[in-house]
């Protein structure tokens, strides 16, 4: 048994030494997917993808787009949202600022959040 335990403990350190710690630096890639309270109203997609292209004035944001989820059978990809946002920031100092910029306060809380039942985000450090 002890020899069991001692195994147990070298490879639960090893495996915890080869893990990355997370970046900090770098362009970030923002994924924002939205279900709607009313899924497939064009009104309410379009009036997000409206509030959405607003933000592109935000500094440090260098791509900013929203479209609707393509179709899929396949097992492995999820189409149940209603709008998705991909944004491209300078820096994840520029998301930071952009997180409380007062556009995006204003566009979140008058218009993504009460439309939305769901949100979803994804940075992803470049």
């Amino acid at each position: 048994m002890k020899p069991l335990l001692a195994l147990a403990s070298t490879l639960s350190l090893i495996s915890c030494a080869t893990i990355a710690p997370p970046a900090t630096s770098g362009t970030v890639d923002h994924v924002v997917l939205l279900w709607l309270k009313r899924p497939g109203n064009a009104a309410d997609r379009q009036a997000i993808r409206t509030a959405s292209a607003d933000l592109r004035t935000i500094p440090g944001i260098k791509f900013l787009d929203s479209g609707t989820p393509l179709a899929s059978d396949r097992p492995i990809v999820d189409d149940s949202f209603d709008v998705g946002l991909t944004m491209r920031f300078d820096s994840v100092q520029a998301l930071r600022a952009y997180e409380t910029h007062p556009l995006h306060v204003k566009q979140k809380t008058e218009v993504l959040l009460p439309l939305s039942k769901k949100v979803l985000v994804y940075d992803i450090v470049r």
